[in-house]
């Protein structure tokens, strides 16, 4: 059935409205290309369903989910992470950065990869840079603080990927860039929001601080297929 709500499922309802085109689709099954996310969501949670998502998968490769209610899966898959997180929205509030804004490009690819693996604020492909604007901040010529965009579902737009080196931390980077990356979506007329962990008091603290508030809580569930022992290795892919 469709959310009530685009937001209870951002992942079927961005990939069904403003990055159709980026689906990888099979039945009731809508992914996003592995190199740009692990995310993938299905219409209902049938066997037909869960057989569908269960032929997309690769060895290696999860499937994870953003839903309102838990998800039980069929023994053929390993339930890699089953947690919760927040889904906040609202527009953080300017702030003074002592360094300049710069957007980021396919040049800068290779830094943020390095950056998100340093940071492991979650999944950050190859391609990921390409589902919205990115800023960045650099010092001496190295790239040390991001934010971009990242799910798109209806006039909703998701903030991700915040992250600040930690040798950079404690000088309102990133406050700084999600402020400058909420004014983006704005000006655009859309409505910003991200997700964080529910476990992640400190992150939650920060963006109730800037202004943002939670509309609801979510369950993330990491499914694998069973056999491919998924297991730890598979941490620095998932959200956090």
């Amino acid at each position: 059935m469709p959310p009530s709500h685009l937001l209870d499922r951002p992942i079927w309802s961005a990939l069904t409205t403003r990055q159709a085109h980026l689906a990888e689709t099979g039945g009731k099954v809508r992914r996003y290309p592995a190199d740009i996310a692990p995310f993938a969501d299905m219409e209902d949670v049938s066997p037909e369903s869960f057989a569908a998502l269960h032929a997309m998968m690769r060895s290696g490769e999860p499937a994870v989910m953003f839903t309102p209610d838990p998800v039980t899966p069929p023994p053929e898959f390993e339930t890699v992470m089953a947690a919760t997180g927040e889904q906040m929205i609202g527009t953080p509030a300017d702030a003074a950065c002592s360094e300049p804004l710069a957007v980021l490009g396919d040049e800068d690819a290779a830094a943020m990869r390095e950056l998100v693996a340093l940071t492991n604020p979650g999944p950050f492909g190859p391609r990921t840079h390409l589902l919205g604007r990115f800023l960045g901040i650099r010092v001496d010529g190295r790239l040390v603080a991001m934010t971009g965009e990242r799910m798109a579902p209806g006039p909703y737009t998701e903030m991700t990927a915040v992250c600040v080196h930690p040798d950079f931390r404690g000088r309102g980077f990133a406050q700084a860039l999600l402020a400058a990356v909420s004014r983006g979506i704005l000006d655009r007329g859309e409505i910003p929001f991200l997700h964080v962990f529910s476990e992640n008091a400190p992150a939650i603290a920060l963006y109730k601080r800037q202004g943002m508030t939670t509309r609801r809580r979510l369950h993330v569930t990491a499914l694998g297929r069973m056999g491919d022992n998924l297991g730890e290795g598979l941490k620095h892919k998932l959200p956090h």
